[in-house]
Order: C-alpha cells, then sequence, then structure tokens
C-alpha cells in the first residue's frame, strides 16, 4: 500500500524508542522507502544501526555529519517526504516544534516540511498532563500538525496514566491514513454496512447467516483511507473495526433498519454490504424454549427492506450500491434486484464461485449497473473495496 512513498520517522528520546523498531520493518513489510531521524537522546535507547538494517536506509542523528549521503538531509528529507512521524515525541520535541526552535537533526527536517506531520508524545503522566506540555500540544495542532493520543495504562516509570506511545499498528494506520490513498473521496459522506444481523427466537437463540463482514469492513476501510468520512452501521461480527471511522453496533435487522435510515439523508454514497436476515420469528419468547418430543416449527414474517426503503428514498445526487449473494442466475436475479430496488449498481457474487461469498479473504464480484456489467476477478476484499470505490466515483463523476 506503500509502495513509491517516501516515510520519515523521527525518534527522540524516551523508552518506548524501542518500538521504532517494529514501525519501521512494517512500513518496510508495506513497500515503503523509510528513512530515520533521531536526536543525541534517542541513540541511547535504540542504535541508528537498528533502523539502518531494517530501513537499509542512512540514520541521521546529526546535522552537520559531513559524510551523510545526500544534499542539505534535513531540507531533502523534510521537503520530499510524504509524511513525517514523530514518535515518541518527547516533551523537548514538542516545545521545540511549537515554537520554531531547530536545534538538531530531528527538529531542523519538521521545519521545512509541507507533508502530513504526525507526532506521538509518550512521557511520564505527569510531564504529559503538565499545562506547559498541554499548550504546546494544542499550539502545534493550529498550525496543521495532527498529535496522536497517547494510551493509558502502567509506565516505565511505574506510574500509572496517561503517557504510553499507541501500539505499532495504530501509529502505522496514521501514516497509512496520511498518504497511502489518493484523497478522492475527501468531502464525500460514506455509509457502509457489514455482518450479518441476528433475529432472537428466545434469550439462548437466534437465526443468523455466515458472513463474517469482511467485505463491508475492507470498503468502510478503504473509503476512510481516500479521505471520505465513514459511517459503518455493522452487525455481529469478530472484527476489530477500522480507525477513524464512525461504527455503530447494531444485532437485529430491525435495529440496522434504523440505524440506517437516521443517518441515510445525509450520506453522498451509501453500500449496504451487510447480510440482513429476510425473515424475524414473529414470535420471541421471554424464556428458554425447553426440548420436547417431536418436530417444532416458528413462524416467521419479513423483516423490513432496508435497500428498498433507500432506493425509494434516494436523494439527488446520491449513490446506493447493494450487494447480491446467489447461488444460480447471477446477472439475472441482479439485474432484477438492481431495477426493483432502484438502485444506482448491485456488487454480486455467487456463493458457488470458488474464493467468493463468506470467511474468505478474497472475493469475486460483478458490477452491475442500468448500463454496464463489469466482471472483477479473484482478488483480496481489500482490493474488492478499492474496484467497488472505483467504479462509483466513476459513476458519479459520469
Amino acid at each position: 500500500m506503500l509502495t513509491g512513498k517516501k516515510i520519515v520517522l523521527g525518534v527522540s528520546g524516551g523508552i518506548a524508542a524501542y518500538k521504532m523498531a517494529n514501525v519501521a520493518s512494517m512500513l518496510v513489510k508495506l513497500h515503503a522507502d523509510v528513512h530515520v531521524v533521531m536526536t543525541e537522546n534517542a541513540t541511547h535507547f535504540i542504535t541508528p544501526e537498528t533502523f539502518e538494517t531494517l530501513t537499509a536506509n542512512r540514520c541521521y542523528t546529526n546535522v552537520f555529519d559531513r559524510s551523510m549521503d545526500i544534499h542539505v538531509p534535513h531540507v531533502t528529507l523534510g521537503s520530499t517526504a510524504d509524511a513525517i512521524l514523530i514518535a515518541p515525541a518527547s516533551a523537548d520535541v514538542l516545545g521545540k516544534i511549537a515554537h520554531g526552535i531547530a536545534d538538531d537533526m530531528l527538529t531542523t527536517t519538521i521545519l521545512p516540511a509541507t507533508c502530513p506531520v504526525m507526532l506521538a508524545p509518550s512521557m511520564n503522566v505527569h510531564m504529559y498532563e503538565n499545562p506547559i506540555v498541554q499548550n504546546n500540544m494544542n499550539t502545534l495542532r493550529t498550525y496543521g500538525y495532527e498529535i496522536i493520543e497517547a494510551d493509558e495504562g502502567f509506565l516505565a516509570c511505574r506510574d500509572i496514566g496517561k503517557g504510553k506511545l499507541p501500539p505499532e499498528d495504530v501509529l502505522v494506520e496514521y501514516i497509512l491514513r496520511a498518504c497511502a490513498k489518493e484523497k478522492d473521496l475527501t468531502g464525500k459522506k460514506v455509509l457502509v454496512t457489514a455482518g450479518a444481523t441476528m433475529e432472537a427466537i428466545d434469550p439462548v437463540r437466534y437465526i443468523t447467516n455466515h458472513s463474517t463482514g469482511k467485505m463491508g469492513y475492507a470498503v468502510a476501510r478503504r473509503a476512510m483511507l481516500r479521505g471520505a468520512e465513514v459511517t459503518l452501521v455493522t452487525g455481529q461480527t469478530s472484527l476489530d473495526a477500522p480507525m477513524f471511522v464512525n461504527v455503530l453496533q447494531i444485532t437485529s435487522a430491525k435495529d440496522m433498519y434504523e440505524a440506517v435510515t437516521a443517518v441515510a439523508d445525509e450520506q453522498d454514497i451509501i453500500i449496504k454490504s451487510a447480510a440482513v436476515a429476510d425473515y424475524r420469528p414473529i414470535t420471541v419468547a421471554d424464556h428458554k424454549i425447553k426440548k420436547k418430543d417431536g418436530d417444532m416449527s416458528i413462524s416467521l414474517e419479513r423483516t423490513d427492506d432496508i435497500l428498498s426503503y433507500l432506493g425509494a428514498h434516494k436523494k439527488p445526487g446520491q449513490f446506493i450500491c447493494g450487494f447480491s449473494m446467489e447461488t444460480e442466475n447471477l446477472i439475472e436475479n441482479s439485474k432484477a434486484k438492481l431495477e426493483k430496488k432502484h438502485v444506482d449498481m448491485i456488487a454480486a457474487n455467487n456463493l458457488n464461485v470458488a474464493g467468493a461469498g463468506f470467511k474468505t479473504d478474497t472475493n469475486v464480484i460483478t458490477l452491475i449497473t442500468k448500463d454496464s456489467v463489469r466482471e472483477l476477478p479473484l482478488q483480496s476484499k481489500e482490493d474488492v473495496a478499492d474496484c467497488i470505490l472505483d467504479e462509483i466515483i466513476a459513476k458519479m463523476k459520469a
């Protein structure tokens, strides 16, 4: 995801500096060109050689090192980076940057930077809460720098409170949001539904389906990375919610209907990938239904048709994409659904095709509109998500 992107990691003096070796490694695995700049104090916690081994690039620590391999390194690194992350950001470094002080390799690299700059403070809880430090962070925010909030917990100094550096995967996600994708959905509000609904039979049992939510979560995350303001309405799933996304957790089809219809009018794009139950028990028992001899039947009633509601209440300029899971007659059934529901596109897949459907990390999708049928190859659900968004953006511009 970061092929061709230059990422500068700034490491200042703090015990959490050791975590940045893993961050550098994770970014390299995403094919980023990673350059590390360290303060002198940071070298007491982790060596420059560690970063040079992981990144295959020179680690910079001294502005006046004549052996450096690029012209005016602090200007070149700062002005050509796609994103800069300073982590851990010590109280000293926060104060210097907030007041334009550039007296070492790290702070001089920040001043010429024109890319997104993120700072992840990490320090003792009392230092973190000191009003001077808090004021410096607020000052940095007014200048457009992003402050990554510290976590709470047991600190290296044995205090308990706020000041921990967030986990490495969280730091990487900030970088991905900053520069992994073109921001072609900036200013757009996108609503995504995902996962399965659960329709109660009694306090113990329920009716559901095999959906894991992976497809919808991939769509929500990719839309976020492309700059959209994303709302994810999700049924029960074991997945971690994407960062930087407004998540509305629901259980039943009725819950999803109410959550979606409450916010639908303000959305520019709605992508309904959730597997919503078509039927629910007419009566839900207050107590567990005890097993008896013989068979048992459960009377069912139709749930609210969310996609039909959205199609009937579609506002001008809004784009609605539904999903269709079929086992036969994929194109015919999906075209009929497109017309009946009055939506703009159906993303259809066949459960009988290898690599498609539930409980996989891949999918095989056919994108169907009133004037086109586009068959996509087998690919990861993340790549499928981008293809769906590409198609929506193209149709909205047409």
